[in-house]
């Protein structure tokens, strides 16, 4: 194809649907208002110390995988240096307040024989949720990269239940219904609204086959701007779009911060549809349509805690840790209440490098949090937010590291330094509204207000990324082939990427 396609935001979506497009012989142009493109996957230097902003545990890169599959066919999968979990456990999850700790082993067998000699007598009540688990992501074509020539799909009824009601329908025990539920932080999960079909979607995923980077995230990011740049593309940072002027709905161009103007015959946005708002022209979107994307609820954000070991006194750990005050929570994690046991739960991990050994050089830490919690200092902007807000940020961190404390005996002393995020950075740097960091919340009673269309009223104008139908590591690139096949053609790519 000889087509010219200009890309609004260099995040993992924009990054993805620009090298596949580039691969299809489009000539793309990717514009990251940001010095550093990658968005999620993007990552900092503090101390001499390498931290990832959001990127943090990756499925589906298991030979076979759906992103092995895509990474494969853009060319990149072996320059990418990434670490399986442990077998025996990709997860672990702790309750602090009996101590104990159960192991989630990778595969779907493994699971179901773990979690039955646990608890025997709900084992038929989980094979039967596991079997349904499965038996819901079979009803997403896209998730194995199978090609779906229906126009309208069809679903079971339990495909659109909420996550809880599926859960409990298999199983009576409240401490197994909070296991099936763990890995709710990575979805934001609300109790009878998050779809069943995302519950299933992204622990399957897992369950599949959990892996890190080694060395960071950010390297993803590089392979896919070589991929653009390779095929004739250019990917520029630093100089973020401010105008995007449209005439009887048509883009006609993009103007930058920096005063340059780019045009293209094909426009694609990575950035939150409510940020895209702001940079359109007058009259490009209906106030109906504009209305109906601000109004809807996004998911949570997060307090991060990014901790450096002093040398050789923290174990590695080659599995994500999720830990929780109390069974009855797992729903509510994003409570926050400074009179009681705050943080109710967390995720932490300490992410690896290429050499790595015994002990851990660094931890990060991830409590969801809502945007509300910060709101008071929302007209502020990176480094002066104020002195009460810093203290705030310090009396969090205390918070958590003392949470850890009751996990590892002596973990104040490890710690070489720590520093933190709030929604407000993550707001700030990716420019989503609210913090978010999963996009738009889905709500199983509204599933028209919970789903974005790739297309727009905008003729010319496309949408991609996080906020577009699925999140995250696997959700943003099946979106991203979505969002390019609107432009090469149906099923283009998915031929290609199944022949690999």
């Amino acid at each position: 194809m000889d087509k010219k396609v200009l890309i609004i935001g260099g995040g993992l979506g924009g990054l993805f649907t620009g090298a596949l497009l580039a691969k299809e012989g489009c000539r793309v142009e990717v514009l990251e208002k940001n010095s550093i493109v990658g968005g999620g996957l993007q990552c900092f230097m503090r101390h001499g110390e390498l931290f990832e902003t959001g990127m943090h545990i990756l499925g589906g890169f298991d030979e076979g995988g759906t992103l092995y599959k895509i990474c494969s066919h853009l060319g990149i999968m072996d320059r990418l240096s990434v670490r399986p979990c442990d077998d025996y456990a990709i997860d672990t999850i702790t309750y602090l307040a009996d101590g104990r700790t159960y192991d989630i082993p990778k595969g779907r067998e493994a699971v179901v024989r773990y979690l039955s000699s646990s608890f025997p007598a709900e084992s038929d009540g989980i094979a039967a949720y596991f079997d349904n688990l499965y038996r819901l992501t079979q009803e997403v074509d896209l998730f194995y990269l199978r090609k779906n020539s229906q126009q309208v799909t069809l679903h079971s009824e339990q495909f659109l239940w909420s996550a809880d009601r599926f859960i409990n329908h298999y199983v009576a025990d409240e401490q197994l219904r909070e296991l099936l539920a763990y890995m709710n932080p990575m979805y934001g999960g609300v109790a009878g609204h998050t779809p069943a079909y995302i519950h299933a979607l992204i622990n399957v995923l897992y369950i599949n086959g959990a892996s890190r980077f080694n060395d960071g995230s950010q390297q993803l990011a590089e392979q896919l701007v070589d991929v653009i740049e390779n095929a004739g593309g250019r990917v520029y940072a630093g100089d973020g779009v401010e105008k995007i002027q449209v005439d009887d709905r048509l883009v006609n161009h993009v103007v930058t911060k920096k005063g340059k103007i780019y045009s293209a015959d094909y426009y694609i946005s990575d950035v939150h549809p409510c940020t895209l708002f702001g940079l359109m022209s007058e009259g490009a979107f209906s106030r109906a349509y504009m209305n109906r994307l601000s109004e809807i609820p996004n998911s949570y954000s997060a307090f991060s805690v990014y901790i450096k070991f002093k040398e050789n006194t923290f174990p590695y750990i080659n599995h994500t840790c999720y830990c929780q005050e109390h069974v009855g929570m797992v729903w509510e994690l994003w409570k926050y209440d400074e009179s009681a046991d705050w943080p109710y739960g967390f995720m932490y991990m300490t992410p690896p490098s290429r050499v790595q050994g015994r002990y851990a050089s660094r931890m990060l830490v991830n409590c969801l949090m809502k945007y509300e919690v910060v709101e008071k200092w929302s007209d502020t902007y990176t480094g002066h937010r104020g002195r009460e807000y810093e203290e705030w940020k310090q009396w969090c961190m205390k918070r958590v590291i003392g949470k850890l404390g009751k996990l590892y005996s002596g973990f104040e002393d490890t710690i070489e330094f720590t520093l933190a995020s709030s929604p407000l950075t993550i707001r700030d740097y990716y420019g989503a509204k609210e913090g978010t960091i999963y996009g738009f919340s889905k709500d199983c009673h509204n599933m028209a207000l919970s789903q974005v269309p790739i297309f727009t009223k905008v003729r010319n104008l496309l949408l991609t990324g996080g906020n577009i139908n699925l999140h995250g590591i696997c959700g943003v690139p099946l979106t991203a082939i979505e969002t390019a096949e609107a432009i090469v053609g149906r099923n283009v790519i998915l031929d290609k990427i199944n022949c690999v």
